[in-house]
């Protein structure tokens, strides 16, 4: 783990961070993003050794300035000005930074790779989720995630280079991380409304 990536650091801890998500983003699907991202995050963090919490609030927090400031003059750049003033450390900002391909700042550490990896992947994960007969994460299978990537009029607004380059980056198979990811989001099915009928 790296030492500097602490939960013990960011002031207020998840508490703090649901009322920032909420504070600046009202629309539910912008929301159970968030909380998806976050428990991908935490899942790679736990096989990695890392402070859980501190990668997983990264997750929650990554696009907390989306719906206010969509653009890419000002997402994430405004969400990390306020970050900065709320006292969140230089790490926990870079990784968000990072996230955006545009923002110049490059993916260096586990985390900034992960964050990458798990934003896009999420989204998509969802997608699936939400045409199976069930609407339910449990019944997404990876081979059928693997299909529907293949199909551009599918989720189009969802980069599947982003999904590749994501694992890549990882260093790991994209069959392995859509599992991890599809594990991660099936345990906040409930809070994302996608545990089925």
């Amino acid at each position: 783990m790296t030492p500097r990536e602490n939960a013990a650091d960011l002031p207020g801890g998840r508490d703090a961070a649901v009322a920032l998500l909420h504070e600046y983003t009202k629309k539910p699907g912008l929301i159970k993003h968030a909380l998806s991202v976050e428990a991908a995050c935490r899942a790679y963090a736990e096989q990695c050794g890392a402070d859980a919490d501190a990668w997983g609030l990264v997750g929650l927090l990554h696009d907390f300035d989306y719906e206010r400031w969509p653009t890419p003059d000002d997402h994430p750049f405004r969400g990390v000005e306020i970050l900065t003033e709320r006292g969140y450390p230089e790490w926990f900002r870079r990784a968000i930074l990072s996230h955006a391909n545009y923002s110049g700042v490059p993916r260096e550490t586990s985390l900034e790779k992960t964050l990458f990896a798990c934003d896009e992947l999420s989204g998509f994960l969802v997608a699936c989720a939400l045409v199976t007969p069930t609407q339910s994460l449990h019944d997404v299978k990876v081979k059928s995630v693997r299909k529907k990537m293949k199909s551009k009029g599918f989720a189009a607004a969802v980069s599947r280079d982003d999904i590749a380059a994501g694992a890549a980056g990882l260093g790991v198979e994209l069959n392995d991380h859509i599992e991890v990811v599809l594990r991660a989001l099936r345990g906040v099915a409930d809070p994302l409304g996608l545990a089925g009928s």
